[in-house]
């Protein structure tokens, strides 16, 4: 095929030798399917910002950390090179996510270069060597629902051990090769320390696993690994290899009164505002 533009450069420098076939557009990027020597790899080229659907929201940088203060001093504003520099760190995301993944065990796919908005990475495959199918195209016997769900939760629980959250997991981010699930699309993943949205991800990212198998196994409608994976980790005692047992006993009552506090904090903080502010205006007076 014509070799798109955005990969040119990459054929230049001699990253690439040739392009297959686009394997999909999608609502952040496209994914071509390259040769680079003996090797099929997949070019993932990430859309510019302006024609991205998927937003680069708040909810999913908060946390993540730039080194160099210049930049992150730029990224705070909104200048040219600011939303120049907010739109490299979101790209190097999933860059490091992958490096950071792959170090730490989880089934992600090899990083093999970054340039100019271009992803060369390792392309997933099935047992006939072709590309990997989408979970979404994959049906399953209630014994093998049961047994994916399971390798993707652990999978989930590797990432969480390696501090991070993926956050838009779905049947449509997982690929199946012959050796199982294979998580990709990171640019979104959050910083579990750091994010104060992360548990809710974590849940939500979990609780899209289980929907999706129920729909071959309505029995792991009954689980909740996403708030036991949370609650160890956020005691400390979540490892890799840590026994799930997919149940969470809910404490209404704790929920409860942390709600009555954060309403209680809230109107104390609001009654102080309003003390500040009649103060300022007798002073002026």
């Amino acid at each position: 095929m014509k070799t798109p533009k955005r990969l040119q450069p990459l054929v230049d420098d001699g990253l690439i030798d040739d392009v297959v076939a686009q394997l999909m557009s999608g609502k952040e990027a496209q994914v071509y399917v390259v040769l680079s020597g003996d090797q099929r790899l997949c070019a993932k080229v990430f859309k510019e910002a302006s024609k991205r659907s998927f937003k680069q929201a708040v909810q999913y940088q908060e946390g993540r950390q730039v080194r160099n203060s210049r930049r992150a001093r730029a990224m705070s504003k909104k200048t040219r090179y600011g939303q120049k520099e907010q739109e490299d760190a979101w790209l190097n995301a999933e860059v490091d996510a992958l490096y950071r993944l792959a170090a730490a065990g989880v089934r992600v796919p090899k990083p093999h270069a970054f340039v100019d908005g271009v992803l060369l990475m390792e392309l997933v495959a099935d047992s006939d060597g072709a590309a990997a199918p989408r979970l979404d195209d994959v049906s399953f016997s209630p014994k093998q629902a049961r047994d994916y769900h399971d390798r993707i939760v652990r999978e989930v629980v590797r990432m969480l051990c390696a501090g991070l959250v993926h956050g838009d997991l779905s049947e449509f981010n997982v690929l199946v090769d012959e050796n199982g699930p294979v998580i990709i699309d990171l640019p979104q993943a959050v910083n579990a320390a750091g994010n104060n949205n992360a548990a809710r991800m974590l849940e939500r990212d979990v609780d899209n696993m289980r929907r999706y198998f129920a729909r071959f196994d309505p029995e792991l409608l009954k689980t909740d690994y996403g708030k036991e994976i949370w609650s160890l980790y956020e005691s400390g005692d979540l490892y890799p290899d840590s026994r799930l047992t997919g149940c969470f006993e809910h404490d209404s009552a704790s929920a409860d009164m942390e709600e009555l506090m954060a309403v209680i904090e809230a109107a104390r903080e609001e009654e102080a505002e309003r003390l500040e502010r009649e103060r300022l205006r007798d002073s002026e007076d």
